[in-house]
């Protein structure tokens, strides 16, 4: 597979998007066909006072729409999948990483964790458009 060139501009605009910044989300890391993005689960706490499904959904499709975009080419995500293993609270991170390609679709892999603690699993499918 040939190495791209990310793209900081796509970086920075998911980075600085008005829903990232609502939630409290933060890239740290990016790399060919990858990610790392980051959140504190305080303030987004459900009924139970763990953190809500809907913020690590938010959070690892964060990690997803950026390692599918970065490269300046406009992928469009058309199956998402979300397995929620345990509760979190503290500070979580979602690594995407690129799994498989064909000429008009990827499939990403996203793990969001809680230290080392495994908080969710997320499969991404993107269409190239």
């Amino acid at each position: 597979m040939q190495e791209r060139k990310v793209d900081p501009d796509i970086v920075r605009a998911f980075d600085s998007c008005e829903f990232s910044r609502l939630l409290g989300m933060s890239v740290v890391d990016t790399w060919d066909g990858g990610a790392r993005v980051v959140m504190e689960a305080g303030g987004k706490a459900n009924a139970m006072g763990v953190a809500h499904g809907g913020a690590i959904f938010s959070l690892a499709d964060q990690a997803f729409g950026i390692a599918a975009n970065q490269e300046g080419v406009v992928h469009v995500a058309v199956s998402v999948h979300i397995n929620y293993i345990a509760p979190a609270q503290g500070r979580l991170e979602a690594v995407a990483r690129r799994v498989s390609q064909t000429e008009d679709r990827v499939l990403y892999a996203i793990r969001v964790t809680e230290g080392d603690r495994l908080i969710a699993e997320f499969e991404g499918l993107a269409w190239k458009k």
